[in-house]
């Protein structure tokens, strides 16, 4: 029975180690070549923002166009940028959709997907499963709940390993389970406007929609292992189209937030080839 609970402990210890700040500061030395420097706030761009909205507009239009047979609301909303979409359908694919990793590789060039990690005992991982991702490109998304500096976390982040905290305290809640799973469905379907979903709440499954959206899989490097991808945080700007707002994995707690939509999304670092495993670096230390 002892046996049992030290294996237990060992497991959770495990998720819950980097967010043990003794335990980081203790460790930071043994893995100096992962170490990410920031020099300053707001200063983790390893691409402009304008790169990563290209990237999400390509796949979610793609996207849209492939789920447009199901979208009986939104063919009756009929906006101009809802036009000019279905018209890219027709010029572009001759009326043959595509939706899931085809829509993927058709829109970035490559497909990623979760599998068992290639760590011992890391559980789950995040797989490049067709392709080539090039450098700087926008690889996954981190998904979850925003949660601004000043607002109620406690319950959701108890035995939860998914919580990402951004450089200037802002925290995404990964966890696509529990408490965490209904605060996201609760606050996505508050904010719907109309025909228009502000949030997509299908990366809370096994199967999203936006297939970026499984970045809170991705696993830890260590110095075998360095890191091949990289958190960039990116404030979806309001020029974003509404009609493509149902494939963004995230959403503000409060309905009052007075900012703009945080994401994070993952950068490669380096050319990435099929059948590699995505690493990304835990710690940041910003100057």
């Amino acid at each position: 029975m002892l046996r049992a609970a030290l294996k237990r402990f060992q497991s959770k210890w495990k998720s819950y180690r980097h967010r043990f700040v003794p335990w980081v500061v203790l460790n930071l030395s043994k893995n100096e070549k992962t170490l990410r420097q920031v020099k300053g706030l707001s200063r983790d761009k390893l691409v402009p923002d304008k790169e990563v909205s290209q990237s999400l507009l390509r796949l979610f239009r793609v996207l849209l166009r492939s789920h447009w047979a199901n979208h009986g609301e939104l063919r009756a909303a009929q906006t101009p940028f809802l036009s000019q979409v279905t018209s890219e359908e027709d010029q572009l694919c001759g009326g043959n959709l595509v939706c899931g990793d085809d829509a993927m590789l058709q829109s970035l060039g490559f497909c990623i997907a979760r599998k068992p990690s290639t760590l011992p005992f890391a559980g789950t991982g995040v797989f490049v499963t067709k392709g080539f991702v090039r450098k700087g490109a926008t690889v996954a998304m981190y998904p979850g709940t925003i949660y601004q500096a000043n607002e109620p976390i406690l319950l959701q982040s108890i035995r939860n390993p998914f919580v990402f905290r951004c450089i200037d305290g802002v925290l995404i809640d990964g966890n696509d389970k529990s408490i965490s799973k209904m605060v996201f469905r609760s606050c996505s379907g508050r904010d719907r406007l109309g025909p228009f979903m502000m949030s997509d709440t299908s990366w809370l499954t096994d199967s999203p929609q936006n297939p970026l959206a499984v970045g809170q899989y991705v696993n830890n490097c260590s110095n075998e292992r360095p890191a091949n991808v990289c958190y960039q945080e990116y404030d979806v700007p309001d020029t974003f189209p509404i009609e493509l707002r149902q494939y963004l994995p995230n959403v503000n707690y409060s309905h009052d937030t007075q900012r703009p939509l945080r994401c994070v999304v993952l950068v490669s670092l380096r050319d990435i080839t099929e059948g590699e495993e995505l690493f990304s670096n835990y710690y940041t230390i910003v100057h």
